[in-house]
């Protein structure tokens, strides 16, 4: 079944969200070699597909890298993009739902080493700092001129920037970063979280232009709400936490 009920009328084909294919455990590729056509896995996946069931409706997937997602979502290539963060250069860009699918630590790595105490957005002035080209990053963060920032293009070559003494810190959400950094004898014990930039929530930008966007985006906040209110949310939420070792 596709998402093809008469959210829209007139509206061609099925309605397809795209979620990023480098982002475990919340949404990724099944392997390095699937094609797009194949759905994401993770819990962002699997929440989706709960939260519109319970408005009768059934979604289809494509995997993508997270730029190419937020480009798709905005020229209505698909319905929607997920995991975004809204910040003051996309708020304007994409349709928003509430309440948000979760929220992520943004944390700052360092190298193992190199003790100190906390870190904070503050501390990051002066200093070099790597993200990942395409994410969505806090406003405060991206607008600060005091901060060096450099771009790598995934996860895993930030994880070598830093290793390499080619910036200080780099920034990675929690859970993810931890994932990755302790399935690779490459970086397992040999980077250290120093500190947080912020607890962010995570979004579906869904498509202002296409035609399925505004009222899918309000049957997802429905589906969202009505999960919290019956407690299926944490439940689901709770099994995922314990699944990844939550931290």
């Amino acid at each position: 079944m596709t998402l093809a009920l008469p959210l829209a009328a007139g509206a061609a084909g099925p309605v397809l969200l795209a979620g990023e294919d480098d982002w475990a455990p919340y949404s990724a590729a099944e392997s390095a070699s699937s094609p797009q056509e194949v759905p994401p896995k993770g819990f962002s996946v699997t929440l989706i597909r709960a939260a519109l069931a319970t408005q009768g409706l059934t979604p289809q997937f494509v995997t993508v890298p997270f730029a190419r997602c937020m480009r798709m979502a905005k020229a209505a290539q698909v319905a929607g993009c997920f995991n975004a963060t809204i910040t003051d250069d996309n708020r304007d860009d994409y349709l928003w739902h509430q309440p948000p699918m979760f929220e992520e630590e943004l944390s700052i790595f360092g190298r193992a080493g190199e003790a100190g105490p906390e870190l904070r957005l503050s501390d990051l002035r002066g200093k070099r700092v790597a993200i990942t080209n395409g994410y969505t990053y806090p406003t405060e963060f991206m607008r600060d001129p005091r901060i060096q920032r450099f771009t790598a293009t995934s996860d895993t070559n930030l994880l070598r920037m830093l290793l390499t003494g080619r910036v200080d810190y780099i920034l990675l959400n929690r859970t993810p970063g931890w994932m990755r950094i302790d399935a690779s004898p490459e970086f397992r014990g040999k980077v250290v979280r120093r500190g947080i930039v912020s607890a962010d929530a995570f979004w579906i930008a869904f498509a202002k232009t296409h035609p399925d966007g505004p009222a899918l985006a309000q049957a997802f906040g429905r589906g969202l709400a009505q999960m919290r209110r019956d407690g299926s949310y944490a439940r689901l939420l709770d099994d995922f936490r314990r699944q990844v070792g939550y931290r």
